[in-house]
C-alpha cells in the first residue's frame, strides 16, 4: 500500500484524475478496450467532473460500478444515475457503461445473465475505491450475508450482500475481481478514516474488508 497524503481535498480530486487519465491512457496502449470501475456516492464526484473532460479515446473505455443498489436508475438512490450524470458526460459521453442491474424483484433471479455481460470486460484495468468507517469498500461490508462468499479466492464476479441496516439489496465486484485490477486507487477524507484505516492492518479481512484490496493499492487521502 502506497499512502499519498493531500493538503486538502480539492487538490487531492485534481491529482487523482490526472493520475487515473495517466493509468487509463497507459492501459490503452496494450489493449484495444480497457474497464474503468468505480465508486458511488458524492465524495468521487470531483474526480468524475474533471476526469469527464479529459480528451481520451473514450469509445475504448468501459465503465462500471464498484458496487450498486439493486434499485433501476431511476431511483434516488441509484449510483448509476450520478455515475452517468457525472462522469459519462463532456469528452466521456462516448464511453460504455456496463449496468450490474436488471429488471427483477431480487438479483439471483437474473445475475448470472448480468455478469455474463461483464465477463467479456475483465479483468478491471483501473478501479477506484472509497472506504467507510466500519472498513468497508465497495459493499463488501463486515458482518454481512453475502461477504464470506465475496471474499472467497474463488469468487464470482459479482456477489449479492444484504445486511438488516441496508434499505437495499447490493450487488457487488467480489474482492477477487477487485483486487486483481492492475491499477488500484482508494479515496479517503477525514482523521476516522485515517484512523479506521490504520485499524484495518491488524484485522481480518472479515473484519475489515478494505483490507482485502490494499496490496499494491495506492490511497489518497486528506484531512477535509
Amino acid at each position: 500500500m502506497n499512502f499519498i497524503e493531500y493538503p486538502d481535498a480539492d487538490i487531492m480530486m485534481m491529482d487523482l484524475a490526472n493520475v487515473l487519465a495517466e493509468d487509463l491512457t497507459d492501459a490503452l496502449h496494450s489493449k484495444d478496450r480497457v474497464t474503468f470501475a468505480v465508486p458511488g456516492g458524492t465524495t468521487p464526484g470531483p474526480v468524475f467532473d474533471a476526469l469527464s473532460a479529459v480528451d481520451l479515446p473514450w469509445d475504448r473505455v468501459n465503465v462500471m460500478l464498484t458496487d450498486e443498489r439493486w434499485v433501476p436508475e431511476d431511483h434516488e438512490r441509484s449510483n448509476t444515475a450520478l455515475v452517468k450524470a457525472r462522469l459519462i458526460t463532456n469528452r466521456a459521453l462516448g464511453a460504455r457503461f456496463l449496468p450490474f442491474y436488471a429488471p427483477a424483484e431480487q438479483p439471483e433471479e437474473v445475475l448470472a445473465d448480468v455478469e455474463a455481460a461483464l465477463l467479456g470486460a475483465m479483468p478491471v484495468d483501473v478501479v477506484v475505491l472509497g472506504m467507510g468507517a466500519d472498513m468497508h469498500t465497495a459493499s463488501l461490508f463486515p458482518d454481512s450475508d453475502g461477504l464470506e462468499n465475496a471474499l472467497a479466492a474463488d469468487a464470482p464476479v459479482l456477489v449479492p450482500v444484504r445486511k438488516p441496516d441496508l434499505p437495499d439489496v447490493r450487488i457487488t465486484l467480489s474482492a477477487r475481481v477487485l483486487d486483481s485490477a492492475l491499477r488500484k486507487h482508494v479515496l479517503i477524507k477525514g482523521d476516522d478514516k485515517k484512523a479506521a484505516l490504520e485499524k484495518a492492518h491488524g484485522l481480518s479481512r472479515r473484519e475489515a474488508p478494505i483490507k482485502a484490496v490494499l496490496d499494491g493499492a495506492d490511497v489518497h487521502w486528506a484531512k477535509e
